[in-house]
This record gives structure tokens, sequence and C-alpha cells, in this order.
């Protein structure tokens, strides 16, 4: 069993700490921006031990642990924080029901104050395999949390509007039919207290022929009154055919209804290179609320949530502009030949969600983690012209969001490395090797920088100009989330648990 190494510095001195606010959605709000002004976070942090021959923690051998939940095998979907509750998508290699074992999709809920299980959301398989819904991925989005919803996007390729409080207060909303939802393999149970209850499903596979590569993963966000969604329409098992070359890559759904209200017609579909996974960027730029898109035809896009009727009778998002994230030199060689996707040399498209602060957006472009390490680069562009202000390349592809603070741009790359850069010139100051590759994104919170990596270690570097490391904190399992902070507590999903660990006051009254 790893144990965390002890941090270089000595714990906080005990003050009261500024709470940070609640982290409803991936990226904490529509700007995608992983930043917390929580204060108080203790540098001593210890995930503790298993009991034997069990899952569970021993709580005695943590440290500044406030709780510890089981969750599945795999997790890689960043958990959410919101109207008291913890929500956070997984697999179901540890079943919590015996009327649902085996292979499923699962977004489990639990009790902010305590770590509490609550209900859970059982999803089957879609029996594809590999090529649209990989086995034991489970769900890999983060929740949106509002108003007593959440919404989330399935492994079954599905947006779904599910009531916060489950079964406990009864089956609402207009969609009745839980338990044939749930079943697999014919077993149909009524469903109870723990399992989660249903207001809408919308079928982005049935109605939009959208055909998802490996597994639909992506978080929906909210523009201007509107669900917004990435549809993870992609490749075929071949890499090389594209299926649904017309099918929408982003869609706007009502929030309460589910209807499709809106669509882009930008031709992403056509140009794929092999998924649309990133998650959505919604932002008022000058006054008009925009999406930001980073497709999977390497282009970041820029659309209006106003939708309009076209020709054909379609509500389509006008496209405001696009900007390509690769360098000519990514796409063709010296021959001006094209240069096939998925080598290190060559093209990559945006799996990282785009972030805007103060006016301007910033993305890198990477790959499916499948496909290795390759050139990279880091953008920073207009938000209402689209036009470059500075991009970084000395950088590899990667799939992390940044993160943006005073002044610094923060960005991952797959291969390991944590880069910081100046915010307004890309002038880089300092670049740490975490020595193992990173799934995750950066959180800046408490004057610190968090980032996970696929050897269980959560790297904690100060925040600043120069680089100076304070310390690791060591899992059982890799960490393939990002940490986040919600109510002043820093929260940190391993494979197989989940971490809520104590901040500010807790912190200080548990020394």
């Amino acid at each position: 069993m790893k144990r965390s190494i002890p941090f270089l510095a000595a714990t906080l001195a005990t003050t009261a700490a500024t709470q940070a606010g609640e982290w409803p959605q991936w990226g904490g709000d529509g700007h995608n921006n992983m930043v917390s002004d929580a204060t108080g976070i203790p540098l001593e942090l210890e995930p503790g031990d298993k009991k034997k021959g069990t899952e569970e923690i021993d709580m005695a051998t943590t440290k500044n642990v406030k709780w510890v939940a089981k969750i599945g095998s795999q997790s890689y979907g960043t958990p959410t924080i919101a109207e008291g509750k913890v929500l956070i998508g997984t697999n179901n290699e540890a079943p919590r029901d015996e009327n649902h074992v085996g292979d499923r999709g699962i977004v489990m809920c639990f009790n902010e104050a305590d770590g509490e299980f609550l209900w859970q959301m059982v999803i089957p398989k879609l029996g594809a395999g590999k090529v649209s819904d990989w086995e034991y991925l489970g769900v890999c989005s983060s929740p949106l949390i509002h108003e007593g919803k959440a919404y989330f996007i399935s492994n079954r390729c599905q947006v779904m509007c599910v009531d916060m409080d489950g079964m406990k207060d009864g089956n609402d909303g207009p969609f009745k039919d839980e338990a044939k939802f749930m079943a697999s393999d014919g077993n149909v149970v009524e469903p109870g207290e723990k399992d989660g209850d249903v207001i809408w499903v919308y079928d982005m596979r049935e109605d939009l022929g959208v055909f998802p590569h490996n597994i639909a993963s992506s978080s929906p966000s909210i523009a201007d009154g509107k669900l917004v969604i990435t549809t993870s329409n992609g490749v075929d098992w071949s890499h090389l055919n594209i299926p649904q070359p017309q099918a929408p890559c982003l869609i706007l759904l009502d929030l309460e209804t589910g209807e499709l209200i809106g669509e882009e017609g930008a031709g992403i579909g056509a140009e794929v290179m092999h998924c649309n996974w990133s998650s959505p960027c919604v932002a008022e730029v000058e006054g008009e609320p925009t999406i930001f898109f980073g497709g999977g035809d390497g282009y970041l896009h820029a659309f209006s949530p106003d939708a309009k009727e076209d020709e054909e009778g379609f509500l389509v998002m006008p496209h405001k502009w696009k900007i390509d994230g690769n360098l000519p030199e990514y796409r063709k060689d010296e021959d001006g030949e094209p240069i096939k996707y998925a080598p290190f040399e060559g093209p990559s498209e945006f799996i990282c969600s785009p972030v805007y602060v103060d006016g301007k957006v910033y993305a890198l472009i990477g790959q499916d983690p499948e496909h290795g390490e390759g050139v990279g680069r880091m953008i920073c562009v207009d938000a209402k012209s689209g036009e470059l202000v500075w991009d970084y390349t000395d950088i590899e592809r990667g799939i992390s969001t940044m993160s943006i603070a005073d002044g610094l741009a923060y960005g991952a790359d797959y291969r390991g490395r944590v880069h910081c850069v100046d915010a307004a010139t890309g002038e880089p100051y300092w670049a740490y090797d975490t020595k193992s590759h990173i799934w995750g994104s950066t959180l800046v919170a408490d004057g610190k920088v968090y980032i996970g990596n696929e050897d269980g270690e959560v790297i904690v570097l100060k925040h600043g100009k120069e680089m100076e490391k304070l310390g690791v904190i060591e899992f059982d399992a890799p960490v393939y989330a990002s940490p986040v902070v919600a109510n002043g507590v820093l929260y940190i999903a391993s494979q197989t648990h989940l971490y809520a660990f104590k901040g500010g006051v807790e912190a200080a009254a548990a020394r």
C-alpha cells in the first residue's frame, strides 16, 4: 500500500477559511476555468490504507480526510458538488445493489456532509463492444447539477435528466419506466429508494444518427437557458470511415423537456479525425452568449446559441468563427502531402475543454491516450474575433483542461509535464515533469497547483512564476479525474475511491 509522502512545508497555521462555493458542473461553471478561491486547504493529506481483505479505507490511517466512498474499478468522470450532494460517474465493479450486477454505467450520489451513499443511476451497456461502449468504462460524463436535477451523457450516448433526490421522494417527471430502462438480460426489477429517478432521456443515436466512438464522453453546460451537449460522433472501428458524417457534433436541448432545439451545421462530422469528446465552454462576449467548442476536426469553433431555421427546416446555431488548433506542418509534410492521423508528428483534435477568461479562450490539442504521445500546441484566441493571440508549442499533445489564474496559464500534456506560461503572451516560465502520463486537469487553489497522474500520484506545486514542488499525495490506484474544490473541501477521485479532504476550519479542528 502506498502512503502519502510527507510534505516539505509544515501544516498551515489555524485560520478561518474563505469558503469557495459549489462545483455544480465540469469546470466549476460554464467558463471551465479550473480555479477555486478556497483557502486553508492543508498540506498534509494522507488517503490511508485499506482494511485487510476489503476495499474499505481504515480512517485511522488517514490524515485530514473528511470521508471516503468506494466507487467502481474505473472512474474517469470528475465529481460535481451542489445542493448538498456529490455526484460521480463510474462503473459497476463494486455493485451497490445485488439486483444490478455485471458491467453497467453508473452515476452515484453521496451526501456532501458525510459521504453517505444516497442513490445510483444504473445504465445497461449498449452491447456494441469497444466500438461504441467500451467494456467497464462506465459513465465518463461529469453531471451538471441545476435546480434539483442532474444532466449527464450516459455510456449509451443518451442525454439524461434525473432527479437529485432519486426515488426517495417518489417517481417524479414524465418518465415512469425506470424498471425497464435499468433492466439487463431480461432482469426487470422495480426501483427502490436507492435507485435513480429519470425525468427524461434523449437518445442521440436513435434521434440524430450519432455514432459514438469507443464511449460517449463529455459533460453538459448551459448557454442562454439551453442545455449544450457534445454528441461524441466519431469514426468506426477501422478509424478510416465516418459512419455518420452529417450527424451534428454539438446540439442544444430544452432543459425541461429534452427536446432538440438547435444543432451545429459547420460540417465538423465530415472532417472528424477520431471523435468529438471536448466539453463545451459558454460565456457572454460583449453581451452576446457564445459557445466555444473544441471540435473533432482539430478546429476551435464559436457558435451562437440562438439557433435559426435553415432552408431544410433544421434549427442551426450560427457559426461565428473557427481557428485551426494545429500548425500547418502537423497537417501536411514538406511535400504538401497530408500527414496521417495518430502518428507522433501528425494532427490532433481537441479533447480538453476550452476555457474562457477576460475575453480570451485557451485550449490545447490532443488525442485519445491510446494513441500515445505526439506534437502538441497550446493556443490563446480572441473570443470575439477568433484571431490567434499567441501559441506555445513546447508542449506535447494533451487532454487536460487549462487553469488560468493571476496572469498565469497552466496546461498539462499526456507525456506528464505541467507547463506554466504567461496568460497574456504565452511566454514560458517553467515546466515540471511528473514522470507519468496525465489524463486529468490542473486545479489552482489556495496558492497551489494540483495535478493527478497515471501512477496514482497527485502532485502539488506552488502557484507562481517560479516552480516549487510542495509535495505528493500517493493513492493506490491511478488518478485520471481532476481534483476539484467545493465549499472549502478538496475532492480527489482515484479509479476506485472518492476522497473528500478537510479544508480550512475542519482541518484545523482535527489537529
